[in-house]
């Protein structure tokens, strides 16, 4: 196609009605984009294999770690399932119309493409917001939070999050075409008005600036939590008598635990319901106990000495001695009854562990998986806001195609990014994903030991 017959076409395609059965509008061939349409395919290329691993370990890491099985990672696999989505299915055929500069799924498959797609990228904006929505609740209002993101709110969310993708561009069924900007089927951009703007602006800018205000107050909370702490707690000694969370609560990044920090430490100073809580003095005093041979002469100075308990054991009879009497003096000390101890009871020292850093450990958890949310919003925001600002300014097409094919090819990267960024942020998919890869690839490495044994056998 000739450049004023491709520009012809764009512009046909933005402000006048589409003919199906043309298929002179199923090309995007332009002088332009012809060498560009090699690294357009080998970035495809790269995205759909990048994307579709990616995303289904992480699916399969929630299959099959009980600890990333969490109420917090349902939305990580909710998005990674529409990210999967996209690369697996949407992403091969982007890939074709570039390398053949033409759609060759028909104007029923455009339809459908353009819907599959806008339904992903509405589900992957409705999950960053229920993250980000996710992320506040746990710091500001747990409560809320434990109500809302119960097993049954997660059962009613993200079902929701499908259907409002569905419901919002279902409608758009009869205005899905070819765009020869983007080389790939799109809602028609005028055709659609003023409702296709108005999703635009709730989808894009509504939601995303949405999410960007959660994270601001979550950084603003954390931020204040921590000038706290350092006001209360200058010294590590200070910090020691800090109650440890309620048993089987979950710590910030959502992973269940069986039972109170302190107790995982191996401290044995958490108060437990119903036992009084040990006085600083009680611990110290355990700390710096005397020796045998100290305690057996010298009484403590911290503590009194322990109860004797008395003796079952009849005492044994004593015989007459034959050696003259002893010539010292009889001894004025009292009785060898000791008196009550008024300590508290005994307790098992401290362990080595340090107990700032066990109980800071739930904060630096909360900021590592608040970092790592952060990013997966901020990529998304990177991917399509250039796009979606270059649709804004340039209403008539008149910006040269390679730009909008660069645009767009941008966006293909928000699907495969998120996996690498929870493998590089997060320690538990990161070790998920090293035993998943471990085990695809234990067959081929048993495979190739046989192989290298025969032929040193031979």
């Amino acid at each position: 196609m000739e450049p004023s017959a491709w520009r012809d076409a764009s512009t046909r395609n933005l402000t006048h009605d589409w003919d199906s059965d043309n298929q002179t509008y199923f090309s995007c061939y332009h002088p332009l984009v012809v060498e560009y349409r090699y690294f357009a395919v080998l970035w495809g290329c790269l995205v759909t294999i990048t994307g579709t691993v990616g995303n289904l370990m992480t699916v399969l890491a929630f299959a099959t770690d009980p600890c990333i099985r969490t109420r917090f990672n349902v939305l990580i696999v909710n998005l990674a399932l529409a990210d999967l989505l996209y690369c697996a299915l949407l992403q091969p055929v982007v890939t074709d119309s570039y390398l053949h500069l033409r759609w060759r799924g028909g104007a029923l498959g455009c339809r459908a493409f353009g819907l599959l797609l806008y339904v992903s990228n509405a589900v992957s904006v409705l999950t960053l917001c229920l993250i980000a929505v996710s992320r506040y609740l746990l710091v500001q209002r747990r409560s809320t939070f434990e109500r809302l993101f119960s097993a049954r709110g997660l059962l009613l969310l993200l079902p929701s999050t499908w259907a409002l993708g569905l419901a919002s561009f279902g409608p758009f069924w009869p205005v899905y075409v070819f765009m020869p900007l983007v080389c790939t089927c799109s809602f028609h951009w005028t055709r659609g008005r003023p409702y296709t703007t108005i999703l635009l602006f709730l989808y894009c800018f509504a939601g995303l600036f949405c999410v960007g205000v959660f994270y601001l107050l979550i950084y603003r909370r954390v931020r204040l939590a921590a000038r706290a702490v350092l006001r209360h707690c200058p010294s590590r000694r200070s910090s020691r008598m800090k109650v440890a969370p309620a048993a089987g609560t979950e710590d910030d990044s959502g992973v269940s635990q069986g039972e109170p920090p302190a107790h995982r430490a191996g401290a044995t100073w958490y108060k437990e319901p119903g036992e009084p809580q040990p006085t600083r003095s009680a611990l110290d005093s355990h700390t710096a106990r005397a020796s045998p041979e100290e305690s057996a002469t010298t009484p403590s100075a911290t503590t009194p000495p322990a109860l004797t308990p008395p003796s079952t054991t009849p005492p044994p009879t004593s015989l007459p001695s034959t050696s003259p009497p002893s010539k010292t003096p009889p001894s004025t000390s009292p009785p060898s009854k000791t008196p009550p101890s008024t300590s508290p009871p005994s307790m098992t020292p401290p362990s080595t562990t340090p107990p700032r850093a066990t109980q800071s450990s739930g904060g630096d958890e909360l900021k590592r998986v608040t970092r790592m949310c952060f990013a997966v919003f901020l990529c998304f925001v990177f991917c399509f806001v250039p796009f979606l600002l270059l649709i804004l300014a340039d209403q008539r097409g008149r910006a040269p195609p390679i730009l909008y094919m660069f645009c767009a090819s941008l966006t293909w990267l928000n699907s495969c990014i998120n996996p690498l960024l929870y493998a590089v942020m997060n320690p538990q998919f990161r070790r998920s994903y090293h035993l998943l890869l471990t085990r695809a690839f234990s067959p081929l490495g048993r495979l190739w030991r046989a192989l290298r044994n025969r032929s040193a056998s031979c």
